[in-house]
């Protein structure tokens, strides 16, 4: 899935988020005006697509090795519009049973994803705003079907560069991880405009007029999202950096520092 809409309601004439990530990964659940804004980003950043199918390829990385420690677990903030192999997907391969919530505050996502996975006994999806995470971890379906006793992994991909510095993404994330047992895991990407920071801000103003707000922050600033965690190896890294199967780098990728980082880290 692909990161959640922080706007309210269905507007056609208003970009969304959750559309326009659709239409970068080649999906058909977009409108025009989804399709003109994405064709704005992608004037000042052509590699988007490469990004957003790497970060894909993370998160079912990054679920078998949460099932593979044991995690049976799994909250989804920011899930967005369903696609193939979700989470719930790739942790029934590896670990049955397991149990999932999506979370997204799009109407849009909700609706998909509720449609999807009605005949999911495994999986719960709810609306909520990660903005305010009391409200997802106090939401009672979400206390009914997972145990925060036991260790959970909570995964936040591609949706923190949807929050702004006045909304303290670095405090809700602190919230979140002091709210969890031992032994759970957080598994983050974002965004990091390192390699290319004059487009930062014209990719701002398009975002500005959509339901979600993009925030082009550094690989320092990404940094502390990932503090109180104990990264599991290699740490902070690139995308396709994080154990990869294959050895095999993209031509694009070969030379980048830092374009769109992520990781996984234990609770103690």
């Amino acid at each position: 899935m692909n990161p959640v809409a922080m706007g309210g309601g269905f507007d056609p004439n208003v970009p969304n988020a959750a559309r326009m990530y659709d239409y970068f990964l080649g999906g058909k659940d977009n409108l025009p005006v989804d399709r003109e804004a994405a064709e704005q980003v992608l004037r000042y950043v052509p590699g988007i697509p490469l990004g957003i199918r790497e970060n894909r390829e993370f998160l079912i990385r990054a679920v078998r090795f949460l099932a593979e420690q044991g995690i049976r677990q799994f909250l989804d903030i920011g899930a967005g519009l369903p696609t193939q192999r979700n989470v719930h997907q790739v942790a029934a391969e590896y670990a049955p049973g397991a149990r999932t919530v999506y979370v997204d505050n799009d109407p849009q996502v909700l609706a998909h994803a509720r449609a999807l996975l009605q005949d999911s006994p495994q999986v719960r999806v709810i609306q909520a705003d990660l903005r305010r995470p009391e409200e997802i971890l106090d939401d009672p379906e979400v206390r009914e079907h997972l145990d925060f006793d036991q260790p959970v992994a909570v995964l936040l991909l591609a949706i923190l560069h949807f929050i702004p510095d006045s909304d303290d993404p670095a405090g809700v994330v602190g919230r979140i991880r002091r709210s969890l047992a031992p032994g759970s895991y957080m598994a983050i990407s974002h965004v990091a405009v390192d390699e290319n920071p004059q487009a930062a801000r014209p990719v701002e103003r398009v975002y500005d007029n959509a339901s979600a707000q993009f925030v082009g922050r550094v690989s320092s600033e990404v940094a502390p999202f990932f503090d109180g965690l104990e990264l599991v190896e290699p740490g902070m890294v690139n995308l396709h950096e994080w154990r990869p199967d294959i050895a095999y780098v993209p031509p694009e990728l070969e030379k980048v520092k830092n374009y769109f980082l992520c990781g996984v880290g234990r609770i103690r």
